[in-house]
């Protein structure tokens, strides 16, 4: 757990009780700060309950309270608590400000900030096998699902100083003002989360602010494979501020063509831009050339992302249930291209829709053999689908494993790629996933 001495005698409320408000109330309560906890489920207060006071930054009066730290999950643009403070002078911050705001009173590190709307858990993942497997001290934390303040700090070793390694949502960054990093990195940037902001000129503009709050001295690393990414980094556009000197422009083209054989778990267009990036990171880091290689070749996929599960009959299964929209999904059904002429994926797609339309996808439905539609959305991509493949509206997501499992081949893949979220019938993705991995395993 981090601990720092800059929190000491301050009060701060914390909205939201799940892993990362959990980890700020311990940080923030050894760190010797007065803490006002609150969150709507009495199961999460009962975790903080003498720990921390309890009290509902909505009712409280806020006077002299020097930060209200809410999860990431709390809309900014809707929710009453952003005006409240705004009122009581009070700034609203996330975890990731409290990282930045310690750092001065950490050992000598470094910290690297991934984001982007698809890959960024990949990547993050990815430039921390490279990192470890150099030798250097090293932690993940952030939108991985790690919150970064119940890493241990790190000491410097012989290879190096400590190096935090940071996946940042839009989110996280909305609610961070100070978070300096050494190299940040933008993967790319599609249409999501448009709820929260004011277009898609707003996300983009909350992508940018990680940019904006480097120093000269630091860098930033674009992925140019995305034409947006590549005309906000070139050095004549001045749409959004960038503060670090050094620009990394990097694009995947080559670097897949090459190299992408020898990494196994790194297959596809996506994960030739995320291992590109990763390798360009590293290189910033003065990690060598052999050992990035032989890190890339090593490294073994996240769960739900690209992950295979088993294989039956000649069949590889595949979990990507993070693919929560059309555009992460579209990298997916590139992977594997039609052998011999014979599209040969079976992808199983569905859930609550983020769009009416699978635009991104489109490129590369010659490789779908068959697609199972599941969930809310079901039946409005069953009609989008078919005119151009066989398509079952199988409804639940056990139903499309086991009819795709009686229609595939010797040496075709069953593909969860859902692109869209999971709500309608799971908790999150990460049950979504399970069951998919589940029904697999059920199968004879």
């Amino acid at each position: 757990m981090i601990v720092s001495e800059v929190f000491k005698g301050k009060t701060y409320a914390v909205l939201g009780l799940a892993r990362s408000g959990l980890a700020t109330v311990a940080t923030l309560v050894a760190s010797g700060a007065r803490v006002v906890a609150w969150d709507s489920r009495e199961e999460a207060r009962g975790q903080v309950e003498g720990k921390a006071e309890l009290g509902d930054p909505m009712e409280i009066d806020l006077s002299g309270f020097d930060g209200i730290v809410v999860s990431p999950g709390v809309p900014l643009n809707r929710h009453p608590i952003a005006m409240r403070a705004k009122i009581a002078g009070v700034p609203v911050i996330g975890d990731i400000e409290l990282f930045a705001l310690a750092r001065p009173t950490l050992p000598p590190h470094k910290v690297v900030g991934i984001t982007g709307t698809n890959g960024k858990s990949t990547t993050t993942a990815l430039i921390h096998h490279i990192i470890e497997q150099a030798g250097y001290p090293t932690v993940m934390g952030g939108n991985i699902g790690l919150p970064i303040l119940s890493q241990p700090p790190l000491e410097p070793n012989l290879h190096g100083v400590g190096i935090y390694v940071l996946e940042l949502s839009s989110y996280q960054i909305d609610l961070t003002h100070s978070l300096d990093c050494d190299v940040a990195v933008l993967l790319n940037i599609t249409p999501d989360h448009l709820d929260r902001y004011d277009g898609f000129e707003g996300y983009v503009a909350s992508k940018m602010r990680l940019f904006a709050m480097q120093s000269f001295e630091h860098v930033a690393v674009a992925s140019v494979d995305d034409p947006l990414i590549a005309r906000l980094f070139d050095p004549s556009d001045d749409e959004f501020p960038i503060g670090a000197g050094s620009r990394t422009r990097v694009a995947s083209v080559d670097f897949a063509e090459h190299y992408q054989h020898l990494w196994p778990a790194l297959q596809g267009p996506h994960n030739a831009q995320n291992a590109m990036v990763a390798d360009a990171v590293a290189m910033e880091l003065g990690i060598h050339w052999d050992q990035r290689q032989s890190a890339l070749a090593s490294y073994a996929s996240l769960p739900h992302r690209m992950q295979a599960v088993g294989t039956r009959n000649g069949v590889l299964y595949v979990n990507d249930s993070k693919a929560t929209n059309a555009a992460s999904t579209a990298p997916a059904l590139a992977a594997w291209p039609a052998k011999d002429g014979k599209p040969r994926i079976h992808w199983i797609l569905g859930g609550v829709a983020k769009s009416d339309n699978l635009d991104e996808c489109v490129p590369h439905f010659a490789n779908v053999a068959h697609a199972y539609t599941i969930g809310e959305a079901g039946h409005m991509f069953a009609d989008l689908l078919r005119p151009a493949m066989a398509v079952d509206d199988s409804e639940m997501l056990s139903a499309a494993v086991r009819r795709a499992a009686r229609i595939a081949q010797p040496g075709d893949v069953v593909l969860l790629s859902p692109a869209c979220a999971s709500f309608d019938q799971f908790r999150d993705f990460e049950a979504r996933g399970d069951a998919f991995a589940a029904a697999v395993a059920a199968l004879e």
